[in-house]
């Protein structure tokens, strides 16, 4: 074949014992390969580095601390390492191969998630990271993109490609790794992680499960890592109500930008999402409680940072090519170093600016009422400016602020409130008929929480919405409560036991249930014609209304010709009329023939078709009872003594 996968071509022999499949990813740093491992006959997942990376020594050392550090992890939540090796001038690392999605692609395909379902994975994935910090390695690359989840809900995390072992760090002062989208902010500004770094990235994963998005987006990598660094994220229940306040608490405490204010490690991280309350309506408890949010402003950079951004530019300014802004494998110097540069012009521009000017540090206000908002600021010599907006705060509470609070500017300037005018009002919009998912997705994207009641219908179909409470039209606050009735199909009846009616009684009774009667017939030769035999399904069973009841019924036996008997011994008579299906009844009378005693003399019906089964009389001869002596029709046995028939 000669198909191409990551420079190999498909079926090409690795290292002479890996055979190639298929190609099934591609990173900044590798191509992943799945494989056919010949010698034990199992299939990996071959992670191959670029051949542009296999002669920088600091790409090749990162590759293989990925190994060594995913080695050492033997945990089920972390993707196993098999071997390392080198090939064809670069370098591989065997892994285990895996059937399933990457978390990506699961919320891609069905964001936002269930809020217990976000938990349950969120929990496996921190478990992975609890046992790898334990170990002294910090991933620092923690995204969906490297979480893989299996059909049976079982996650694993994998690319431990830029992990840090113990107090090492293979960058140099004032670079960065990672991907923006989910950086800390100390990892944003190439200050040393830990693993509250990792909890972070983390709890971005969560938001992003919850709501279908990142909590910071931007044209460019440099425009991420600002936001990361200086803004507060939108509570995730603004795109997604139906997140209970507790889970919400839980992720925007991992968000918070100052490290010692998140969760103390994983299993801290871990109890507030087991927590009974997380998943619960209501407000957060004391375990999920989220502290104020801080946005503190970009720090001044340090004299190495000036140095490497001047090695990097060369002096020109221009960044080096080297950022993956999609997967974060590049060594990502370049947006640091503007980063470092637009903070120094800006700097120098504040300071032309507001030079001489006396300058305030702004309180935080966020969280509080309007009016203690604005005598705070008023207290400190600012004005305020309130701008009213949608929110699931309650009404009248600030939910932000700017200039972020931290900041210092002039004494006198105006700072922008943003207050909470509520979550707004929404109509409820017709669903009657429509499926219950697509109904509830309507339901969601309005911004309403959903519980449901399910009701028979006779006329709306199983899984369909019957009505909604508060009715279609009506106005109702965002975030508020609409309750889906939802058709549980028709309503069910217990079928009763009519074996050995009529059908026509039987029929009666069914259809006065609202079921349907259907008839088969079966002969039979102990029941009477049109009595009911059997019936599907049995008595006691509950089917739904308007279902089907099968009654076997016995049928009107087929007329068949009379055997002549006439003349016949008693015996053989009997014998012929019973094996055509008659029922044969006998009758005896004196005759004064000899020849006639024991036999047939007459019979009714004499000939001619009748019902099978019906019932022929026949008229046997005997000879006259005698009162003493001998009585003629007795027969004389060879012993000589006489006995009656």
């Amino acid at each position: 074949m000669t198909d191409q996968v990551g420079g190999s071509e498909i079926s090409t022999i690795i290292d002479g014992r890996y055979r190639v499949i298929e190609r099934i990813g591609s990173g900044g740093m590798a191509d992943v390969l799945r494989c056919e491992d010949m010698q034990l006959g199992r299939d990996v997942a071959l992670k191959m580095l670029h051949r542009r990376f296999a002669a920088d020594e600091e790409f090749v050392e990162r590759f293989r601390r990925e190994a060594s550090s995913a080695a050492g992890l033997q945990h089920p939540n972390v993707v196993a390492v098999y071997d390392r090796g080198s090939w064809d001038g670069t370098y591989y690392i065997a892994m285990e191969y895996l059937e399933g999605r990457t978390l990506k692609q699961i919320i891609a395909e069905e964001g936002p998630l269930d809020p217990a379902r976000a938990v349950d994975i969120i929990t496996q994935v921190l478990k992975a990271a609890r046992f790898a910090h334990r170990h002294g390695i910090i991933h620092r690359d923690l995204k969906p993109h490297n979480v893989i989840v299996d059909a049976e809900g079982r996650a694993k995390v994998t690319d431990f490609g830029i992990a840090k072992a113990g107090a090492s760090d293979m960058t140099r002062t004032g670079s960065i790794m990672g991907t923006a989208q989910y950086l800390s902010p100390e990892q944003a500004q190439g200050h040393a992680v830990t693993a509250s770094s990792d909890l972070y990235s983390i709890g971005v994963i969560l938001y992003e499960m919850l709501t279908g998005r990142v909590p910071f987006e931007g044209e460019s990598a440099v425009t991420i890592a600002l936001k990361q660094v200086n803004e507060a994220p939108v509570p995730p229940s603004h795109y997604n109500p139906a997140i209970p306040p507790g889970l919400e608490a839980v992720v925007l405490r991992a968000l918070e930008k100052d490290p010692t204010r998140r969760f103390a490690d994983a299993d801290e991280f871990i109890a507030a999402l087991q927590a009974p309350e997380t998943l619960m309506a209501g407000p957060p408890t004391d375990a999920t409680q989220v502290l104020p949010l801080t946005a503190p402003p970009a720090p001044l950079p340090t004299p190495e940072a000036i140095a490497e951004y001047r090695r990097q530019t060369g002096g020109d300014g221009a960044p080096p090519p080297e950022l993956d802004e999609t997967d974060g494998h590049g060594s990502g110097r370049w947006w640091l170093a503007l980063l470092v540069g637009l903070v120094v012009a800006g700097l120098i521009v504040g300071g032309l600016l507001l030079f001489g000017q006396d300058k305030v540090r702004v309180p935080n206000v966020v969280g509080i009422p309007q009016a203690e908002a604005q005598l705070a600021l008023k207290n400190r010599g600012f004005s305020t400016n309130a701008i009213p907006k949608e929110s699931n705060a309650p009404e009248g509470q600030v939910i932000g602020q700017d200039p972020a609070p931290g900041s210092r500017v002039p004494k006198g300037s105006t700072i922008d409130l943003f207050i909470s005018s509520g979550p707004g009002t929404v109509e409820i919009p017709d669903l009657i008929g429509r499926p219950r998912s697509e109904a509830r997705r309507a339901l969601r994207d309005l911004g309403l929480r959903i519980r449901e009641r399910r009701e028979p219908s006779e006329t709306v179909g199983q899984n369909r919405v019957i009505s909604t409470r508060p009715d279609v039209g009506a106005e109702v606050r965002k975030g508020s409560t609409v309750t889906l009735v939802i058709s549980s199909g028709k309503p069910r009846v217990t079928v009763p036991d009519v074996t050995g009616e009529s059908e026509d009684d039987a029929r009666s009774k069914l259809e006065a249930l609202g079921l349907t009667v259907e008839v088969t017939e079966s002969e039979s030769d102990s029941e009477e014609p049109g009595t009911v035999l059997s019936q599907t399904p049995a008595a006691g069973t509950r089917i739904a209304k308007g279902g089907t009841v099968t009654l076997t019924v016995a049928e009107e036996p087929p007329e068949v010709d009379v055997p002549d008997v006439l003349g016949r011994s008693r015996d053989l008579a009997q014998r012929i009329l019973e094996r055509e299906g008659f029922t044969v009844s006998v009758r005896e009378v004196e005759v004064d023939d000899p020849s006639d005693i024991g036999r047939v003399i007459e019979q009714s019906p004499a000939g001619g078709r009748t019902r099978r089964g019906s019932t022929v009389t026949i008229t046997v001869g005997r000879g006259p009872r005698q009162t003493g002596g001998v009585d003629p029709t007795a027969t004389v046995p060879a012993s000589g003594e006489v006995s009656r028939p």
